[in-house]
């Protein structure tokens, strides 16, 4: 009777906050490259920034507010796993592409059919280019976010915020070179598109990711309390 006992497997339990992030942060990893075609005007210059930097920086606070409070390696597990809802959904769009669309569609929603395949077929650099600097500048983030805590320091939530803000902003100009560079270097001058993407992508980490990082942290705390 013990022996069977203890050859049953012992339950893993997954902090509830962590679920929740984990689910979130899959989301947004496919949501990213979905928002990047609409390029919005920053107020109140007049800077471009591809939409897609603000689920983007919702993966930098994700991956900042897990290493946070479950780790290091945790947060970088989180990032490498990050890639399996990019590949799978990329391998979708790719097969509803391929596939016809239906004589009803092309008779009467003609325009629809051609501004969902141009929005969606991407030119084999820029689908390279993404997860390229997804990868180095998330990683990136989180090991700026983890130095900056030194050994053994918790940090409050006024550290938190300015290991956050730098980390990302840090991170972010990073992601820019890399991504511009690699889809577009030689197509055009690429000088204005990358100046103002990393000026617009830094502004944005200062601002936005430090409180949005102490309210993660927050709500995973609370959360995590409530889990039996």
């Amino acid at each position: 009777m013990n022996e069977t006992l203890s050859a049953q497997p012992s339950e893993v339990r997954v902090p509830r906050a962590l679920f929740v992030y984990l689910l979130l942060y899959g989301g947004m990893t496919v949501l990213a490259g979905v928002m990047a075609y609409k390029q919005v005007a920053l107020w109140p210059t007049s800077l471009a920034v591809e939409s897609g930097i603000f689920a983007f920086l919702l993966l930098v606070v994700i991956s900042s507010t897990v290493s946070q409070l479950y780790g290091d390696a945790r947060a970088r597990q989180l990032v490498w796993w990050g890639f399996l809802p990019l590949l799978v959904s990329s391998l979708l769009m790719q097969l509803v592409l391929a596939l016809p669309a239906s004589s009803e569609m092309v008779q009467f929603r003609a325009d629809d059919l051609t501004a969902f395949e141009r929005v969606h077929s991407q030119l084999w650099r820029v689908w390279m280019a993404g997860p390229a600097a997804y990868i180095v500048s998330l990683l990136l983030n989180v090991w700026i976010f983890s130095k900056l805590r030194g050994e053994g320091g918790a940090g409050g939530t006024l550290g938190i915020m300015v290991r956050g803000a730098i980390a990302s902003a840090l991170s972010q100009a990073i992601d820019s070179v890399i991504f511009i560079t690699l889809a577009f270097y030689g197509e055009f001058d690429i000088t204005n598109l990358l100046i103002g993407q990393v000026l617009a992508k830094v502004a944005l980490s200062i601002v936005l990711v430090p409180p949005l990082i102490a309210l993660g942290v927050s709500l995973a705390r609370r959360l995590d309390r409530g889990s039996v």
